[in-house]
């Protein structure tokens, strides 16, 4: 079963491109919170104006953060993302706290929540004038989830195909709100963007709890980052600015999904296309959500950070199959609680910590790597910039609100080393010998086979 499998390994790493890398980031970054919930930001910001300023300087800063990526990236050229900027900066031990957060939680518990958006929106219109059952929506977001998984099982490039359409699909009905606002704001609807800076708050916290709003998303691919990350930012400034010419702020605060309320006043008799593209949105944000966090659980494994069954790859397929496959099982098992968004919002800010530290590793390394060839430069006070705004991002919310669940996810996440030292550091053979029949009925039951080619 073990052979020469270069190939699948550059499969993984080469078969995305420049359209597919930007359709990735923005199908992934743009799920269905743009067209749902965009009242959040408003209720903590308090105002129209404000409002506004926090999507565009979201937009600044990752646009910001992205150029450290983009250095990172070109530097740093192995796949895993953040995975591998750690571990060259900090060693294996941050790496490892990383991996353990992520794999185990962050990517597994987002893909969830994301198919059961897509699953309330999918199932709503069989239940008219009520909510669907949660039994209906968690088996259909189960359903949603081992599709999504079969289909970047089979082929990375069935996988960017599909990735492609639903961006596609997101950015249609994109530009049709956006242009339906441009002619509403020409008529003359600006009635809500007058006097845009009335009831502006004044919180600690409200910034720091709008974190969840940054689009900072994170690729290898340098061009497609400095693209796909703007693109969406003026998508999400764009869209919110169409929302007020036709509503007000109580009505959008009132409103239980803002697309659809957008669309019932303003496209009838085709206003069902929202719900529509919102399925669309969700399902595409799932599949790219899917295909990254497979990747980093694949890095883990080749790093011995994860069990070594991870790394391995489709003899057949050229993917990573086994690391898809784990990521599957977890966000199924995300589903059963009653209500994940708790889960999410309190990893979230141990989310801004791992990138806090990534813009950390930049400087750590103009310093200690300085022999590293870099084709893109940003100036180091940019990656200063980015390690402030994570700091207050991850303080702020505690400081305003401090409540046990952040403690908790802090323990999580050092629990970790219980598992780091005996068998990532000692390596004991009692976990070896159990392992090893272990990975080697997995690899004959899924056919799959160790990379030939290390990074």
């Amino acid at each position: 079963m073990i052979s020469d499998h270069k190939g699948a390994e550059n499969s993984i790493t080469n078969t995305v491109g420049l359209l597919s890398g930007i359709c990735l980031i923005v199908g992934t970054m743009i799920g269905s919170g743009i067209f749902i919930s965009p009242k959040a930001v408003l209720l903590y910001s308090g105002a129209v104006g404000p409002c506004l300023l926090i999507w565009a300087a979201c937009g600044v800063l990752a646009t910001l953060g992205a150029l450290c990526y983009a250095e990172l990236g070109t530097m740093i050229t192995k796949s895993g993302g953040e995975y591998s900027y750690l571990m060259e900066a900090f060693g294996s031990l941050v790496a490892y706290l990383y991996s353990w957060t992520t794999v185990m939680v962050l990517k597994p518990s987002s893909f969830a929540i994301i198919t059961l958006s897509f699953a309330e929106y999918a199932s709503t219109p069989f239940y008219p004038g009520c909510t669907p059952p949660p039994i209906v929506t968690k088996c259909l977001s189960a359903a949603a989830i081992l599709l999504i998984v079969a289909v970047n099982c089979l082929s990375v490039k069935l996988a960017s195909y599909v990735q492609n359409f639903f961006t596609a699909a997101k950015l249609f009905i994109i530009l049709v709100i956006v242009g339906a606002g441009m002619v509403l704001l020409a008529q003359g609807k600006t009635e809500t963007l007058s006097n845009a800076f009335d009831g502006t708050s004044t919180s600690l916290g409200a910034v720091g709890l709008l974190q969840f709003i940054l689009p900072f998303y994170r690729m290898n691919m340098p061009l497609a980052i400095l693209i796909g990350i703007p693109l969406v930012s003026v998508c999400y400034v764009l869209v919110n600015v169409a929302y007020f010419t036709v509503m007000t702020t109580t009505e959008l605060l009132l409103s239980p999904a803002v697309a659809v309320t957008f669309g019932d006043r303003v496209l009838y008799p085709l206003s069902w296309i929202v719900p529509l593209f919102v399925v669309f949105s969700t399902f595409g944000s799932a599949n790219g959500s899917c295909f990254t966090a497979g990747r980093l659980a694949y890095v883990s494994g080749r790093e011995g950070h994860m069990v070594k069954i991870l790394s391995y790859i489709s003899l057949r397929r050229y993917t990573p199959l086994p690391a898809l496959v784990f990521n599957g099982i977890l966000s199924v098992f995300y589903i059963i609680p009653a209500d994940i968004n708790t889960l999410i919002n309190y990893f979230s800010f141990a989310q801004w910590v791992f990138y806090g530290l990534t813009a950390l590793a930049l400087i750590v390394m103009r310093f200690t790597r300085k022999d590293l060839h870099r084709p893109v430069k940003v100036p180091i006070i940019i990656a200063v910039l980015m390690v402030v705004v994570s700091c207050y991002l991850v303080l702020a919310p505690i400081i305003d609100k401090p409540e046990l669940e952040y403690l908790y996810c802090t323990v999580f996440i050092f629990s970790g080393l219980l598992f780091y030292y005996p068998f990532v550091h000692r390596k004991v053979n009692w976990a070896r010998k159990i392992m090893r029949p272990i990975t080697m009925h997995l690899q004959l039951l899924l056919e799959v086979v160790p990379p030939e080619k290390m990074e």
